[in-house]
């Protein structure tokens, strides 16, 4: 069984009726914005990911809090490193508070997991923004297709009737345009799916990276607070 060629392809393209072309068009489109957004994510989340790691491994291995924020590098260039440079002010603000030890402990611990969760809820939808269009093309793309499927077939049908002929030549022209704007449903839907699945798989590991970020610095800063109440109990 020989494959359609080309110009067979472009030619029912062309004789498809106005509904079915509109909607190839419009399946054409949400391939292409799709692709955009699996080439663009591909880079930054993949980009993000790295930099989550080996940020996240050099804070690790400083010795106090200080080195590991310069560990991080530029505070603009990493979501860890923007989260931290939310996380210092607040720290540097409940360093200069006036209570005691103790209550200056919790002030660290309450306000800090607050601003630390808010900062990473900030870079995880900056990494997830335009996602959702590819869970849309995963889940509608195949109806859409479908729909221009069925509006061809009818159209078929009316023909078939006008032309009081149930031959196959008749009928077979009709019914390949319109079967397919299904198919072109189903070649915007696959990708969709399967980077939309791979795509929440990476967020996955970022977000865990960034969860394991802020316990890290979390644990630094409290014990930060700790020496210095002690410098000033010996004092």
């Amino acid at each position: 069984m020989g494959v359609m060629p080309e110009s067979d392809i472009l030619t029912l393209l062309m004789g498809a009726t106005l509904a079915v072309k509109m909607v190839m068009i419009f399946l054409a489109l949400m391939s292409i914005w799709s692709w955009t957004i699996i080439f663009y994510k591909f880079i930054t989340i993949g980009a993000a990911r790295k930099k989550v790691i080996k940020g996240y491994e050099a804070f690790v291995e400083a010795e106090d809090l200080t080195n590991g924020l310069k560990a991080l590098g530029r505070k603009d260039d990493s979501p860890l490193g923007r989260v931290s440079n939310l996380a210092v002010k607040e720290f540097r603000l409940l360093e200069k508070a006036d209570v005691n030890r103790e209550r200056k402990r919790l002030l660290v611990k309450d306000t800090l997991r607050r601003v630390l969760k808010q900062g990473i809820s900030k870079e995880m939808r900056l990494m997830t923004r335009n996602l959702p269009f590819l869970a849309t093309c995963a889940n509608a793309a195949p109806f859409i297709g479908l729909f221009g499927t069925v509006w061809g077939i009818m159209h078929s049908f009316h023909s078939i009737g006008l032309a009081q002929s149930a031959a196959l030549a008749t009928v077979a022209p009709g019914i390949s345009e319109a079967l397919i704007a299904t198919a072109i449903g189903l070649l915007v839907a696959i990708p969709a799916t399967i980077f939309y699945n791979y795509f929440l798989g990476k967020l996955n590991e970022v977000e865990s990276g960034m969860v394991d970020f802020a316990g890290a610095f979390l644990n630094r800063a409290e014990r930060e607070i700790a020496w210095s109440s002690k410098g000033e109990k010996s004092n």
